[in-house]
């Protein structure tokens, strides 16, 4: 699975990108998210209750859609523009 991160997520986890096996217990973009906030400090900015969005291969979805070894989910801070 590849995880992407997008601008002050990027920012906060040190990183752009990452390739992980999916783990065990991990079965939707909610539990995604809850594994990689339960790695600590930065990673708390996609804790649940932060506003976040994410893509699952391209497309936006809830936190309760499935995930699958090979996709690729995106999580980044919501856009506003003006």
């Amino acid at each position: 699975m590849k995880v992407l991160y997008f601008a002050s997520l990027r920012e906060a986890v040190g990183r752009t990108d990452e390739e992980l096996e999916l783990p065990a217990g991990v079965a939707t973009v909610g539990d995604l998210r809850a594994h990689l906030a339960a790695r600590g400090e930065g990673w708390q900015a996609l804790a649940e209750g932060r506003n976040v969005r994410a893509a699952l291969n391209q497309r936006m979805v809830g936190a309760d859609a499935a995930v699958a070894a090979g996709d690729e989910v995106a999580f980044f801070p919501p856009v506003t523009g003006g």
